[in-house]
C-alpha cells in the first residue's frame, strides 16, 4: 500500500472513532449522522417548548405514581393546617385573660378644676373683678392642664343670709349674664371639658341652715336643662342626714343623664359618710396638719377608702371653703402632695391656682381665701411680692416648675389605666414612707414612694408584688436622674415624692 493510501485510511478511522470532529451540517434538517443529531440554532430564532397536551396530562394523572403523590401532598396540607389551628388554640387558651374594662364616667377619667372664686380668676372688663367671660378666655389654658371638668361658682344671685334675695336661676350681674355662661359652655364643650355649676345657696353668708332643698331642686333642673354636666353643693353635712333629699338630687341628675352625656352630683363634705352619692369631695387630707407623718396619712386614707367601698371618691386639699393647698401644707411637702393626689384611687380636685402653688392672702376678711390668679408678672406684683416667682407665664417656660409637674401628672392620670381605675395596694415600709402600688390587669404598674420626713430616708419596700427594678417616671425633685433603679433600699431625699413604673409580667 502506498504512503498516501495509509494516510487516507487513518483519516477514515479517525472519522469513525471521533464523530464529534466531523463538520456540522449548517442546515436545520434534524438529520442523524453517525448516531448524533446536529442542531444549530440561529441567534435570532426563538425556540418554543410545548408542554403536554390535556389528553397527555390526563393519561399521566391517573398513573399509580401520581395518584399516591397527590394523596400524600393533600394529607400533608391538612395535617399542617390542623396543626397550626391547634397551636393557635393552645396559645389563646394559655394566654392571660384580659379583665373587662370598667365603664367609666367622664369625671372618673381625669382631674376636675374648681374655680370657686370667679371674681379672682380672670376678667375681660378691666375692672379687676373676674367674670365668666374671663374663664372662657382661659379655656385653652384649662385644656392644657388635661382636666376633664371645671366646677364654676357659685355665681347665682345671693345676699348674705337673706333667703328672699337668693335666686339659683339668676346669675349675679358682676359675673356676667346667662348668655356669657352659655358661651362658656359651648367653648368648653369644643375642648372636651365638662362644666359643673356650684349651686350652694347661701354662699355669701354663714348660715347653712338656710339650705332649702326644694329651691335647690328647681335650680338643678333649670341649669341641667341649659346643658351643664353636673351640680355641686358645698357645706351639705347637715343635709346628708336626710337620705331622702340626697336620693332625690341623685334622681334629678340621673334623669338628665344619657350614654355619653352623664351628669354628676358632687357633694362637698367635711366628714366621710356612706350615702352612695355619685361623687364625694373629701377634705380628709386637709385635717392632717401641715406636716403629717406618713403613718397618719396611711391610717386616715385606709379608713376612708375602706368606708367608701365601691363608691367613687374625690380627693383635694383645701378648696373654696378651706383655702389653697399652699397655705395648708408645708412648702417642702407641696410637690409630694400633688403626686399623691394624682395617684390615689379616685378623682383629684384642684383649687384654681394650686397648679402653680398659689397661696391665700394674709388679710383676715372672708375673701382671704380668694387670691388673684397671677397670670403675668404685673398681676403678681399687684397681688404681692410673694407671687412674683409663681406666675403662670413664668412657670410655663420653666421645665422644672410646679406647673409642668402638674401637667405631667394630669397627663398620666388621663392615659394610664392603672392610675385611672386600677387596684390600690399599700406597700408598707417605715413610719416616714408611704408607698403604694396601682395596677390594672396587664397594663403598666405604677409605684408611688413618698417620703414625709424632712431628712433623707431609705425605703425598704415589701417586695412581694414588686420586681427587682423599676423605671423613674417623675420625682418631686427635678434633679432626680431618669432611668432604672433597684427597688431594694431606695434612698429618697427629704420630702421627695417618687413615681416609678414597671411592666406587667405573666
Amino acid at each position: 500500500m502506498s504512503k498516501d493510501a495509509e494516510v487516507d485510511m487513518k483519516d477514515v478511522e479517525l472519522d469513525v472513532i471521533d464523530p464529534e470532529k466531523q463538520p456540522m451540517n449548517t442546515a436545520l434538517d434534524n438529520t442523524e449522522k453517525n448516531g448524533c443529531v446536529k442542531v444549530k440554532v440561529p441567534d435570532d430564532q426563538e425556540i418554543k417548548f410545548t408542554g403536554l397536551s390535556k389528553e397527555e396530562l390526563l393519561k399521566v394523572a391517573n398513573t399509580p405514581c401520581w395518584v399516591r403523590t397527590r394523596w400524600a401532598l393533600l394529607i400533608l396540607f391538612w395535617l399542617g393546617w390542623i396543626g397550626m389551628l391547634a397551636g393557635a388554640i393552645v396559645i389563646i387558651v394559655q394566654a392571660p385573660r384580659c379583665k373587662p374594662l370598667p365603664s367609666l364616667k367622664w369625671w372618673q377619667k381625669g382631674a376636675i378644676y374648681q374655680i370657686g372664686a370667679v371674681e379672682s380668676f380672670d376678667n375681660t372688663k378691666g375692672d379687676g373683678t373676674g367674670d365668666i367671660a374671663g374663664i372662657k378666655a382661659r379655656i385653652d389654658y384649662l385644656s392644657s392642664l388635661k382636666v376633664k371638668g371645671i366646677v364654676i361658682g357659685p355665681i347665682h344671685q345671693n345676699s348674705a343670709d337673706l333667703v328672699n334675695d337668693t335666686n339659683l336661676e339668676v346669675i349675679d350681674k358682676k359675673f356676667g349674664n346667662e348668655e356669657d355662661f352659655l358661651n362658656l359652655l359651648d367653648a368648653a364643650k369644643k375642648k372636651g371639658i365638662h362644666v359643673v355649676l356650684d349651686l350652694t345657696p347661701n354662699y355669701n353668708g354663714q348660715n347653712n341652715s338656710l339650705f332649702d332643698a326644694d329651691i335647690a331642686k328647681k335650680g338643678m333642673e333649670y341649669w341641667l336643662n341649659k346643658g351643664v354636666s353636673g351640680i355641686r353643693f358645698g357645706n351639705v353635712d347637715t343635709i346628708l342626714q336626710n337620705p331622702d333629699v340626697v336620693e332625690e338630687w341623685k334622681n334629678i341628675t340621673n334623669n338628665y343623664s344619657s350614654e355619653g352625656k352623664e351628669r354628676v352630683l358632687i357633694l362637698h363634705v367635711k366628714n366621710m359618710v356612706t350615702n352612695n352619692t355619685a361623687l364625694l369631695m373629701d377634705d380628709v387630707l386637709s385635717t392632717l396638719g401641715k406636716e403629717p407623718a406618713a403613718a397618719e396619712v396611711i391610717t386616715m386614707l385606709s379608713r376612708h377608702i375602706e368606708i367608701a367601698g365601691d363608691q367613687w371618691l374625690g380627693w383635694m386639699v383645701g378648696g373654696r371653703e378651706l383655702g389653697h393647698m399652699a397655705s395648708m401644707v408645708k412648702n417642702r411637702l407641696y410637690r409630694l402632695y400633688q403626686i399623691m393626689l394624682f395617684t390615689l384611687p379616685g378623682t383629684p380636685f384642684t383649687n384654681y391656682g394650686d397648679e402653680i402653688g398659689l397661696e391665700d392672702t394674709q388679710e383676715k376678711d372672708s375673701k382671704a381665701k380668694f387670691p388673684v390668679m397671677p397670670w403675668k408678672y404685673q398681676q403678681s406684683m399687684e397681688a404681692g411680692p410673694r407671687f412674683t416667682n409663681k406666675t403662670v407665664e413664668d412657670q410655663e417656660k420653666d421645665t422644672d416648675s410646679l406647673l409642668n409637674l402638674y401637667k405631667a401628672l394630669s397627663d398620666l392620670k388621663v392615659k394610664e389605666r392603672s392610675l385611672q381605675h386600677g387596684d390600690f395596694h399599700i406597700i408598707n415600709s417605715n413610719s416616714n414612707i408611704f408607698a403604694y402600688l396601682r395596677d390594672w390587669d396587664q397594663n403598666e404598674r405604677f409605684l408611688a414612694v413618698l417620703n414625709f420626713a424632712d431628712t433623707k430616708t431609705t425605703a425598704d419596700l415589701d417586695r412581694g408584688r414588686l420586681p427587682l427594678k423599676a423605671k423613674v417616671v417623675l420625682s418631686s425633685d427635678p434633679k432626680r436622674p431618669k432611668g432604672e433603679i433597684v427597688l431594694q433600699n431606695i434612698e429618697l431625699d427629704p420630702s421627695e415624692g417618687l413615681l416609678l413604673s414597671f411592666p406587667y409580667v405573666s
